[in-house]
């Protein structure tokens, strides 16, 4: 018994169940296996003995048939029917042989094979007779075969038959024994499966009675009186007595006045602390009202400081794409400055050229002067030589004046050419030492291009430097704005989560005051929080810290609120090409006075 006291409830129960789940297997099997032998006995006398006895009446209708043809042939005077009559007789006594064979299979046993030996015997007999009768009748010998029939034949059938009989009532025998067995059979069953299933009532209201006993045992008393507990205790009535018998303190209804006694301890203790805690979460709450509205004007003045520096950074944008433009202008007007510098060059040296040419026109010239000079004094020779001869060189007179004339007005044309040259040389000249002056011009133009160029790229470097510069200062003040929504985020979460909390903590207070509680047993529990505070001093702002290039570690308590408001916070988009120098959110605020903590810190026990 004492194994049976220390062993759980359940493994009692699933034992117990188990034991009468295996009896009632014992009495199905006991049942099968009876019911099995008397279905065999019944299988047996409706396949075997039922089937014995159709095949020896089968027997006994053939040798009737037979007889009935016989007479018919000694009876009747178509003689032509008798072919076909011998047909059906052979029929009949080739079945009667096979059904003789097969019984013969049939009754292996002593008794068996000597009936069969006496119906053998009387099968020779009969057919013996049979044959004969069948003869006379078919040698139409009606009176003889007459005779035979009442005779012989019909007392070697009624020795047949009696043969047959035997075999009959020895299946009759044998058919009442084997069901006298299932009979006996069956009633063994039902006696045993009865015994059995009184065994199993008997051990099923011990059990039963057993389990009862221990389940009152650990429970304490009845079920009705623990569930009305129970819902008192769910009502919140922790004041009330529970009845326990003398000495129980393992049962379940002295664990109940266990709980009851150790739950109004705490829900005293709970009320106390929910009061503290939902003073703490209002004075939470007004600080986390403040900061978020001091936050939310910084990033509001951040929010403008960032529009002002998009402003000026698209400002300088556009400077730095006019300095661009002009660059390229100055560029493209240097180019036509160089490339008028070399037409000027070529135009210098083609002067030179007409100037060299003209001063050789001007000697070829000079060279023709002389050619006419000198043939005007050939033509006055000429002259001279022809009035000398008189009448014979008047014609080479007329001839020499001729030429002389023309002599003449070939040195006046080749004065006025050679004064014509030189002053074309002289003008030529004249331009050439232009064209070089303006060569030198445009030379000193180029390289003030070069220079006035060289200014506008220099002007663009400085305006792509301040470019990146306003970018760097942008990324800083979005990145400070960034931070800033995420603090003001932070903020709004945090005054979120005070509210939240104070809601909690009067709704917790509230909750606490449906318990009902016995006021001695709750000043005998111990403490866990004090009374709490009627005010707690706000904490003072700390000075501002300025933005380092690490992460400062947030405090441990609003961690979690941080982890969210950073999972939820968009960030503004960068430039892609500016390196903002702050990587950090600026370092929490630290209260310049810490409040007062109360002896045993309900914060940290919350």
């Amino acid at each position: 018994m004492s194994f049976l006291r220390n062993m759980r409830l359940g493994t009692q129960l699933g034992l117990s169940f188990a034991a009468m789940i295996l009896i009632s297997l014992l009495v199905a099997l006991y049942g099968r296996v009876h019911l099995t032998d008397v279905a065999s006995n019944v299988s047996q006398l409706a396949d075997e003995r039922l089937e014995s006895l159709l095949i020896l009446q089968n027997l006994r209708d053939l040798v009737n048939e037979n007889a009935r043809v016989v007479r018919n042939m000694a009876m009747q005077s178509d003689r032509s029917r008798i072919p076909g009559q011998k047909k059906l007789m052979d029929k009949n006594r080739k079945q009667a042989t096979t059904i003789q064979d097969d019984l013969r299979e049939r009754y292996p046993t002593p008794d068996g094979k000597a009936l069969l030996a006496e119906l053998a015997s009387a099968t020779t007999g009969y057919r013996a007779a049979f044959d004969k009768a069948v003869d006379l009748a078919s040698a139409d010998q009606i009176d003889a075969a007459r005779e035979a029939i009442q005779g012989a034949l019909r007392t070697e059938q009624d020795r047949y038959f009696k043969a047959i009989d035997k075999l009959v009532a020895m299946e009759r025998d044998h058919s009442r024994a084997i069901a006298l067995e299932a009979k006996r059979d069956s009633l063994d069953a039902s006696n045993a499966m009865l015994m059995l299933a009184a065994l199993a009532a008997a051990i099923g209201v011990l059990v039963a009675w057993s389990i009862t006993r221990r389940v009152k045992g650990q429970l304490g008393g009845e079920p009705a009186y623990a569930a009305e507990i129970a819902q008192q205790v769910a009502q919140g009535q922790l004041a009330m007595r529970i009845d326990l018998r003398p000495g129980d303190t393992t049962s379940v209804m002295a664990a109940m006045e266990s709980m009851r006694r150790s739950l109004s301890g705490v829900v005293s203790q709970v009320r106390q602390s929910s009061e503290s805690i939902a003073t703490g979460a209002r004075q939470i709450a007004m600080g986390n009202a403040d900061l978020s509205q001091r936050t939310e004007e910084q990033a509001s003045n951040l929010q403008q400081t960032a529009a002002s520096m998009e402003e000026i950074g698209s400002t300088i944008n556009q400077n730095a794409e006019t300095v661009r433009t002009a660059t390229q202008m100055a560029n493209a007007a240097s180019q036509t400055a160089a490339r008028g510098g070399d037409v000027v060059s070529n135009v210098v040296s083609t002067m030179q050229e007409i100037t060299t040419s003209s001063r050789r026109i001007g000697d070829i010239i000079g060279v023709i002067d002389g050619i006419a000079f000198q043939t005007n004094i050939l033509a006055l020779n000429a002259a001279v030589e022809a009035a000398r001869a008189g009448e014979q060189g008047r014609g080479f007179a007329v001839v020499a004046g001729e030429v002389r004339s023309l002599a003449q007005r070939s040195a006046e044309a080749a004065k006025e050419i050679k004064q014509l040259i030189g002053a074309s040389v002289d003008r030529v000249e004249a331009g050439a030492q232009l064209v070089n002056e303006a060569g030198t011009t445009m030379e000193e133009l180029v390289q003030q291009a070069r220079r006035v160029a060289d200014l506008i790229a220099e002007i663009g470097a400085a305006a792509q430097e301040q470019e990146q510069g306003i970018a760097q200062v942008s990324g800083a003040v979005n990145q400070l704005d960034q931070v800033t929504q995420q603090n003001a985020a932070l903020v709004e979460e945090s005054a979120a989560a005070a509210d939240s909390l104070n809601v909690q903590a009067a709704r917790l207070v509230e909750l606490v005051k449906v318990f009902v509680i016995d006021h001695a047993e709750a000043a005998q529990a111990p403490a866990s929080a004090p009374a709490p505070a009627a005010h707690r001093a706000a904490p003072a702002p700390a000075p501002r810290r300025e933005p380092t290039l690490a992460s400062s570690p947030a405090p441990a308590v609003a961690a979690p609120v941080r982890a969210t408001a950073a999972a939820k916070a968009k960030p503004r988009t960068t430039p892609a090409g500016s390196q903002p120098t702050l990587s950090a959110p600026p370092a929490p605020r630290k209260p310049a006075a810490a409040p007062a903590k109360p002896a045993d810190d309900e914060w940290e026990s919350f």
